[in-house]
């Protein structure tokens, strides 16, 4: 299963705020055996995100878009969705009850909070999906996700992906395994291994550094044997340190 990320947001690209969102959902995803083919950040621009995820959708598994959901001056990201698939945006039901249901929670946990400052919500903005989205819940905010097709779109705030994504985790299943191994070798050093391993098995093999001053080097494929066997043949002809 390949997947790709879009990071919605004028804050992510001036750096005012940190992309955790991409990180955290792809080592989600690669962890239930899919693979992230592409990240990318993107700035509120209606038209930039819907000639994107319209591109996208064919190339790819699934599209996960996050940010720009909600009912507040710069949420383009609904329409832009909708404006992929040519749908309108629609009131839904259950959307709006459990938008009002959330509203009604935060004023009875936040009285002085909101009586200091004008609590005003468009609540049909916040409940508005593209047409023949599929509703998921937003058990840690007010701003619903939905899945249109193959497009997984979440809301921005860190805490709220994880909570929508929860709900739709088991969707992301694929049949890539990994295995790493780590070693004090440069990579200068590690050429012929590495390249020895691409050639005589169906895998994928990444070098990395970490903190500790060793390099990670991680196998990848869909077949669990193929992977062993790689991970094997490499650890006989590299030094390995644990971990």
């Amino acid at each position: 299963m390949n997947v790709a990320i879009v990071t919605v947001g004028d804050e992510v690209l001036a750096g005012e705020t940190t992309n955790t969102n991409a990180s955290w959902l792809a080592d989600e995803i690669s962890r239930r055996g899919a693979r992230v083919r592409r990240i990318l950040t993107m700035p509120d621009d209606r038209t930039a995100i819907a000639d994107r995820v319209r591109a996208w959708t064919d190339a790819y598994d699934a599209v996960i878009v996050t940010g720009g959901l909600g009912g507040t001056h710069d949420d383009v990201t609904a329409d832009a969705i909708a404006d992929a698939f040519d749908r309108e945006l629609a009131v839904r039901e259950e959307v709006h009850e459990a938008v009002l249901e959330t509203v009604a929670a935060y004023r009875d946990a936040n009285p002085d909070l909101v009586e200091a400052h004008e609590l005003d919500i468009d609540v049909t903005a916040w409940a508005s999906l593209p047409e023949g989205a599929r509703y998921v819940p937003n058990d840690d905010g007010l701003c619903p996700g939905f899945v249109l097709e193959n497009v997984y779109a979440m809301p921005g705030v860190p805490s709220e992906v994880r909570a929508v994504f929860g709900r739709v985790a088991d969707e992301f299943a694929g049949d890539e395994v990994a295995r790493t191994l780590y070693t004090p070798q440069p990579e200068g050093s590690m050429v012929g291994a590495l390249d020895g391993a691409r050639d005589r098995f169906a895998v994928a093999i990444g070098s990395y550094p970490d903190t500790e001053g060793h390099n990670r080097l991680t196998v990848r494929g869909d077949d669990p044997d193929a992977v062993d066997e790689a991970f094997e043949w490499l650890a006989e002809r590299v030094e390995t340190v644990e971990e």
